[in-house]
């Protein structure tokens, strides 16, 4: 792995890769967008409205009018705005018009440097990737649903071609990557890495409520659960139970951190992670190892957390952490002082980066990418962690696997993260399952099998197998 990708956060990174630009006197980083009218596309294409060197040549969306609207609500020309229909009408775009195009096929190589993978549709991602590897260009894949299929066998072709293939700065599976890799360089033993989920829970003492995103209910009990106490682990479960069976877990988060594992080599301490309800300054202490008072089984793990916190406090943001062991006793105790969260018997210490800004960060990606050649993953990242699903009821054959939702649930599937060394040989990725039907029973708590779905995609069962050989 490029190290030197540890130290890119923010500004310093972008000026790095201006600076090379201009030095090289290189032309400006062209890029093909998938996904173009989603979410992270928007914050992408407003951030590159501020950077000169960096350009969309080709947005591929179904909404070509909403595309459109978009793109001139962010002040691109609406003359330079170009709906195509057909290779040749893609192939005649002015030098420095947008090709709108509602058409993967029409993502035609000789327009950019880059693709932005962003459909979050396993199949078809798959193959945009792949033909855009296969043309010598390099990939930023934000669709993790690809990413925990295919990702292994996209990063062989991409080493094979001699281009990038990389994980997108602003994602969360990306900077933690970054993260990991920053503390193994100084030495650091990572005992675990993760991130918060999505939305924080915030309680107010006032009222007795929690309020999460649009949602606010009551849980009185958290009053007195503010505080961890001697024993962590039982007031971890105090605070789950004042949540009355509220969900607190995520696919995506499971499929963020099956992306983050091959580039880590981090494993699941438990297949369904253990998701504490904690506040930021006890993670260190939580997440240590069992007969140091914490839930940790095995050390070098992936987790997720809930973000537990009061009204005036700062968010966790969706960031990401890493625990580290800690060396020299007054080196800690010194950085303790000086606010740095340190666990209360010193073995352990947590350091987070409390964001992850999505598609305003991912242009640093895509500069080192294309000025640098530079991934920001593991350039050969390995299966060790599997994204797979178990039947979270009983499931007849001829179930259709739909896969919807804002995060891309499976119909009937509880995700789950299993080492590699854990899991069956016929396992099936999740991913492969969606849109799939079953081909024969499965009861509840099973772990789905390849043999027990029927239309899938066989090209992206190819690629599962090809990453899941041994190297």
């Amino acid at each position: 792995m490029n190290y030197e990708l540890l130290f890119r956060a923010g500004a310093n990174a972008a000026m790095r890769a201006e600076k090379g630009a201009s030095a090289a006197g290189t032309p400006e980083v062209r890029y093909a967008l998938t996904g173009a009218k989603g979410g992270f596309a928007r914050t992408l294409l407003a951030q590159t409205r501020l950077m000169p060197r960096l350009a969309p040549t080709l947005l591929c969306d179904l909404d070509i009018a909403g595309l459109r609207a978009l793109c001139e609500e962010l002040g691109y020309p609406a003359a330079d705005l170009v709906e195509c229909t057909t290779p040749d009408e893609v192939a005649a775009l002015p030098q420095n018009a947008i090709g709108l195009i509602a058409d993967v096929a029409l993502l035609d190589p000789a327009r950019y440097n880059i693709l932005v993978e962003a459909t979050g549709n396993p199949s078809i991602g798959y193959r945009c990737a792949r033909r855009a590897l296969q043309h010598k260009r390099h990939v930023a894949m934000v669709s993790k649903e690809v990413d925990a299929v295919a990702g292994i066998s996209l990063a062989q072709l991409a080493a094979r071609e001699g281009v990038v293939y990389t994980t997108a700065d602003g994602d969360q599976p990306s900077n933690l990557i970054g993260w990991v890799s920053w503390a193994r360089t100084l030495g650091l033993e990572v005992v675990a890495a993760g991130k918060s989920s999505e939305y924080d829970l915030i309680f107010d003492p006032a009222t007795h409520r929690v309020t999460q995103l649009d949602e606010s209910f009551a849980a009185p009990e958290l009053a007195g659960l503010m505080k961890l106490g001697d024993d962590v682990r039982a007031t971890l479960a105090a605070r789950r139970a004042a949540l009355n069976g509220r969900k607190t877990s995520a696919t995506a988060d499971y499929c963020e951190m099956a992306v983050v594992a091959t580039s880590t080599d981090l494993i699941p301490d438990v297949e369904l992670l253990h998701y504490p309800v904690a506040r930021t300054a006890e993670l260190a202490d939580i997440y240590a190892l069992q007969e140091d008072g914490g839930v940790l089984g095995k050390r070098g793990v992936i987790d997720v957390f809930n973000m537990l916190r009061l009204p005036d406090e700062a968010s966790f943001a969706g960031g990401v952490f890493v625990v580290v062991r800690t060396h020299d006793a007054p080196t800690w105790a010194l950085l303790a002082q000086k606010g740095h969260v340190v666990s209360r018997n010193g073995r352990y210490a947590c350091m987070y980066l409390p964001y992850h800004f999505m598609g305003v960060e991912t242009p640093i990606s895509l500069l080192d990418a294309v000025l640098h050649g530079r991934p920001s993953g593991a350039e050969t990242p390995r299966q060790c962690t599997i994204l797979g699903g178990r039947a979270s009821v009983d499931l007849p054959a001829g179930t259709v696997l739909k896969m919807g939702g804002h995060h891309h649930d499976v119909t009937g599937v509880q995700a789950v993260l299993i080492a590699r060394n854990d899991a069956p040989r016929d396992i099936a990725p999740l991913y492969l399952a969606a849109h799939a039907t079953l081909a024969r029973d499965v009861k509840a708590g099973a772990l789905l099998s390849v043999d027990d779905i029927a239309g899938y995609d066989a090209e992206l069962l190819s690629a599962w197998q090809a990453g899941f050989a041994p190297a």
